[in-house]
């Protein structure tokens, strides 16, 4: 099957080592796309709640499939976020086509592109962390009671819920809060004569033009949403972009595609897990 050439590619937290993360489902998009560059914004693995007990095989080629892109020569771009934090006191290196950064900017048909997480606007990450962390863990409790009541609703031949979806739904602070993020981001991006900000963290997929409400002028602003519960990236072709959402329909499996990351030898997951639990008990 021919893969689908797309120029720039956005994803965000991922969350691999947690039981909410769609890693197959990532893996048939990345399996899908041939892109010119590919950027990680933050959050693809979770080094918070990383335990050597949970690092299924299915998270492992994920990794191997972005280590692909980079043996392949494709700029792959590895934006630190909040849950992947440790990797900042390694920010600015660079191997090859690989470079791990905090935040990047990058000229997109003549315009200028500003890339990052943003857990900086994030106060509850800023003065409470331990509070975040908390909360992250809650989540993926409830992603993974999500997950086995989707599992029985499917089953009986129901409609898939979204628990976490319909809690931030009830809440008008929630609402609130993406709000300010996406016109903090914005004020920020215009300031600074940008003309897109990019941004991840807070798992809602979104394109849209603001108004700074400091000063004259207007930024396109992009959220690439999440793997955990909307499994969307953001696609820059032909001087467009879009929100990409995962249907499972778009993806029926060709049985004879060669997969040769199946045929890897595993002792890479141990070598990926072990560092993982070196940057986990060297947080503090």
């Amino acid at each position: 099957m021919a893969k689908r050439e797309v120029d720039i590619v956005v994803i965000s937290d991922v969350h691999l080592g947690t039981y909410g993360c769609h890693s197959k489902e990532l893996l048939k998009y990345l399996k899908s796309i041939k892109p010119k560059t590919l950027i990680l914004n933050g959050d693809i693995i979770d080094i918070w709640q990383f335990s050597k007990s949970y690092w299924p095989e299915a998270h492992m080629k994920v990794v191997r499939r972005i280590l692909k892109f980079v043996t392949e020569g494709i700029p792959v771009y590895y934006l630190t976020g909040n849950h992947d934090e440790m990797l900042r006191k390694f920010a600015d290196f660079n191997m090859g086509s690989f470079q791990l950064s905090n935040k990047i900017v990058l000229n997109i048909d003549g315009k200028k592109a500003w890339i990052f997480h943003g857990d900086v606007f994030d106060v509850t990450m800023q003065h409470s962390k331990w509070l975040a962390k908390l909360g992250a863990v809650g989540y993926d409790t409830l992603i993974l009671l999500n997950s086995l009541t989707n599992w029985f609703l499917t089953a009986i031949g129901r409609q898939k819920m979204s628990f976490s979806q319909k809690v931030k739904a009830r809440f008008k602070d929630a609402v609130k809060f993406i709000n300010q993020f996406e016109q903090t981001a914005a004020d920020l991006a215009v300031d600074k004569n940008y003309q897109y900000v990019i941004c991840g963290h807070i798992h809602h997929a979104e394109i849209r033009k603001i108004e700074s409400t400091e000063k004259n002028g207007s930024v396109v602003y992009l959220n690439s949403g999440d793997w955990v519960e909307s499994l969307t990236a953001l696609e820059y072709h032909n001087k467009q972009w879009k929100i990409f959402q995962y249907k499972a329909e778009d993806f029926i499996k060709d049985e004879n595609e060669d997969d040769n990351t199946d045929a890897e030898d595993l002792n890479a997951k141990m070598d990926v897990k072990n560092l993982l639990e070196i940057f986990r008990q060297d947080k503090g």
